[in-house]
């Protein structure tokens, strides 16, 4: 496979172009990589009181509902957002995952999972002391995409 890097001073805003033959899952896969490091870099309009903040979206560790609507947690701060869930589940890059009818979660930020049979599963990010539930139904698929994402390391 050949890699070629063209700079084109002229662009609106960068794009990247994979040719190929084929799709295959080795294209597939890089496909994705290049997705969520984009997406990684991509900034979000969040919002505390008057101001508006303008924050990378590596740095949230988890989305929820609350009273006020959502809200955008990183390790220190937490922040509204001017989307639904649903719309949320659509626009954010692959690394995050609905874990819950409330929360989406930021699986980069996971440090510990701590197992719970007969009701939710607890989640703990690195760094903070924040946490969120992960319902029995959402369990099986985060883990499955967390040893995907070991494997693929």
């Amino acid at each position: 496979m050949k890699i070629k890097i063209e700079i084109e001073e002229a662009l609106d805003e960068d794009e990247a172009l994979i040719r190929c033959r084929r799709l295959t899952e080795e294209i597939s896969a890089i496909q994705k990589a290049v997705s969520e490091t984009a997406g990684a870099a991509q900034r979000f309009v969040f919002y505390k009181g008057n101001t508006e903040y303008y924050l990378m979206l590596d740095e949230i560790l988890f989305f929820e509902t609350d009273e006020k609507g959502i809200s955008a947690h990183t390790r220190s701060e937490a922040y509204q957002i001017k989307y639904k869930l649903y719309e949320l589940e659509d626009i954010l890059p692959g690394f995050f995952m609905r874990v819950s009818k409330s929360t989406i979660l930021n699986t980069n930020h996971i440090y510990s999972i701590n197992r719970n049979l007969t009701a939710s599963s607890v989640v703990a990010f690195t760094d903070t002391h924040k946490q969120v539930y992960v319902s029995r139904y959402y369990y099986k698929p985060l883990i499955s995409k967390l040893e995907e994402k070991r494997l693929h390391r």
